[in-house]
């Protein structure tokens, strides 16, 4: 079974279009469309385009992914926006990884392809919260924020999501990696929003948010890495800070402070170093836990 998922929120300029092409690309699919609370004529357009409509009040992309997950069962799942900026057409390219069970997901890439429509701080914003994610888990993945996917039942019942707004395809990305299911990026074009149809994305807030989000999850699943960096950044600070104070001191009385401040930052970096060892060994307990787990269910 395969099963088409779109959340929006005031799409109604866009929504009986896109439903319309995925059921003609995928007609024996039941396409859900989640509605977060529109106010104007989504959910009515959605039903009458053939789509099974459910409704998620509680408001953010990320919930109204998360119930989505839960509720519906299918053994292929496209994940995709109610905004008609992602073809239809390309979804069976974006399938075939998953079907021929090369990938647990296929995104959507829209960094590989045609760069036109995008806006430039938008751009900036997706590559450098790509290269973070690429550095630490490393991979080389070009676009992570993508809202074009096609998941297996395996991925979407194993990966648990809690992030509520615009950072659950970060979330999703780094939660499959840390798994070590298997991502396939497959380019895919961005094509423009019709007239009447606006992004609910605030580049600013949106943007810290991801960026929160990004540093939360490597603190929970890369905490070696993380701390561990942080312990050898200030650990150069400490030898840094109490060389300058013997080179330029010219009293031990004037050289004492920088001392002190010296010897704070090794301890600092000391600690930093326990935590990450001891988070290190907390996460690899729990990942086998899951593991032992998902292959008992």
């Amino acid at each position: 079974m395969i099963a088409v998922l779109i959340p929006c929120l005031n799409e109604e300029a866009a929504i009986g279009k896109v439903v319309a092409d995925f059921q003609r690309e995928l007609p024996d699919a039941e396409i859900y469309v989640y509605d977060n609370g529109s106010t104007d004529r989504t959910v009515e357009v959605a039903r009458a385009a053939g789509a099974i409509v459910r409704r998620e009040l509680r408001r953010g992309k990320g919930t109204v992914m998360q119930t989505m997950f839960r509720e519906v069962d299918a053994d292929f799942l496209i994940l995709v926006d109610g905004d008609d900026t992602y073809p239809a057409a390309d979804v069976k390219k974006l399938m075939q990884p998953v079907l021929d069970g090369e990938a647990d997901m296929t995104v959507g890439s829209r960094l590989s392809a045609d760069l036109t429509k995008f806006k430039k701080l938008n751009l900036f914003g997706n590559r450098m919260f790509a290269g973070i994610v690429n550095s630490f888990f490393h991979v080389k993945l070009t676009d992570i924020l993508s809202g074009y996917r096609v998941m297996n039942r395996r991925l979407v019942k194993s990966v648990p999501l809690f992030e509520r707004g615009f950072g659950i395809e970060t979330e999703l990305t780094i939660k499959t990696l840390q798994r070590n299911l298997r991502i396939v990026e497959v380019p895919t074009p961005l094509g423009v929003r019709p007239e009447g149809s606006e992004s609910k994305i605030n580049i600013v807030s949106d943007g810290i948010k991801i960026v929160m989000t990004i540093a939360a999850l490597f603190r929970d699943y890369k905490p070696l890495t993380m701390f561990g960096a942080l312990a050898i950044v200030l650990g150069i600070l400490a030898v840094g800070v109490a060389a300058g104070a013997v080179a330029t001191c010219p009293t031990l009385h004037a050289m004492v402070p920088w001392l002190c401040v010296a010897a704070l930052t090794g301890a600092l970096s000391f600690a930093s170093l326990i935590l990450a060892i001891n988070l290190h060994t907390i996460d690899r307990r729990f990942s086998e836990l899951e593991y032992l787990n998902s292959v008992r269910s």
